[in-house]
């Protein structure tokens, strides 16, 4: 068993049992809006509830996808490259799974090569793929690292994720300037403070 156990790459919940069908999830929405105190047969909400079942299907779309997939196909050919290689300010859009409510901001993600890189827009795939779930942030950013370090066996990973929680933000305390940061690093930028250091300057990069 490597450091970056798999089980930080999985879900919480287990796979759906007996998942509902669409007309029960439409229903499901019917019922919300009635709590609420309105009229689902008014004319602006008549057709909300198939609306809120298509949109979910898209905000939480990670949960048919396999992140460690979408690293698989890998290069070799990069002339000796053994720096580290990084993307910048990733925009990030998920749910709490306390209040299901949108979770907005920004990832860093670095990897240092071993022989092998990956086409960068597969790591935005892997954030976009475990951010349409119902999350913590700091569940996520767990999993974006070991999705990584499982799949390209890198000497190591740097993640940073800085967003708001409208579960924060809009209501509760209701604090709309607070951002959440967390972090995660894996091999050698666990181990080298300089290299650590290097990856937080990139963020402050102009």
């Amino acid at each position: 068993m490597t450091p970056y156990d798999r089980a930080d790459i999985e879900s919480s919940a287990d796979t759906v049992v007996d998942r509902p069908s669409r007309a029960e999830a439409e229903a499901a929405v019917e019922t919300l809006l009635r709590w609420a105190g309105d009229n689902p047969e008014r004319e602006g909400l008549v057709d909300t509830p198939a609306r809120v079942a298509r949109a979910y299907e898209e905000f939480f779309s990670g949960y048919e996808e396999d992140p460690e997939a979408m690293l698989s196909r890998t290069f070799e050919e990069v002339e000796g490259y053994d720096d580290m290689v990084m993307l910048r300010g990733i925009d990030l859009q998920s749910h709490c799974e306390h209040h299901m409510v949108p979770i907005l901001g920004q990832a860093h993600i670095a990897y240092l090569p071993n022989r092998r890189v990956v086409g960068i827009s597969k790591l935005a795939r892997v954030l976009d793929s475990f951010g349409r779930r119902l999350q913590t942030q700091e569940t996520m950013t767990a999993q974006v690292a070991s999705a990584i370090q499982n799949a390209l066996q890198p000497k190591g990973v740097a993640i940073l994720v800085d967003a708001k929680h409208q579960c924060m933000t809009t209501r509760g305390v209701k604090k709309p300037n607070v951002s959440m940061v967390t972090t995660r690093f894996t091999g050698v930028f666990n181990t080298d403070k300089d290299l650590r250091d290097r990856f937080y300057q990139h963020i402050q990069m102009p």
